[in-house]
């Protein structure tokens, strides 16, 4: 019961991912274009093809680079689930929190095991600053879902499921 938010997080924040990288990359066709600029230089779509991790970190064309970063991703997964669940079954916030980090690894697993890399497309640079790194929502989820719960671990914040008074 504590976990459907966690879970309805989770789901959202994987559809919402996977939905814009087939609206963008084939929908808008980025893959055969490349570039789209949006509201340069701000926001454009660059296509990129990511092997390793953030920033292309750890890039490696094997698959058994491929296989260590899905394991690595799914054992990160199963841990924060079983630490929310363990330690913030009752706080709305860290279910969310959590949620939105598991979805996101879970459309970057999901790239991972359909294509053999992660689809990313989001460019983003500004005040004279030429960002050449290309990233997708999942990647958002991931580091909002991280920084929220390291920002409120241990802090009484948001609604409980079970004590309204909280």
């Amino acid at each position: 019961m504590t976990q459907r938010l966690l879970i309805g997080a989770a789901l959202l924040a994987f559809a919402a991912d996977q939905v814009s990288k087939y609206a963008v990359v084939h929908g808008m066709e980025l893959a055969r274009r490349l570039a789209i600029d949006v509201f340069p230089p701000l926001l454009n779509f660059r296509y990129g093809e990511n092997t390793g991790i953030n920033f292309g970190l750890f890039e490696g064309e094997s698959d058994l680079a491929r296989w260590i970063l899905i394991v690595f991703s799914v054992a990160v997964m199963a841990a924060v689930w079983l630490w929310v669940r363990r330690n913030h079954a009752r706080s709305l916030l860290m279910q969310v929190f959590a949620g939105l980090l598991i979805g996101g690894a879970l459309g970057n697993v999901f790239d991972r095991l359909a294509y053999g890399y992660v689809l990313d497309f989001l460019n983003m640079s500004c005040c004279g600053i030429n960002n050449p790194f290309v990233f997708n929502l999942a990647d958002v989820f991931i580091f909002v879902g991280a920084v929220g719960l390291v920002m409120f671990e241990g802090r009484g914040q948001g609604k409980s499921l079970r004590d309204p008074k909280r």
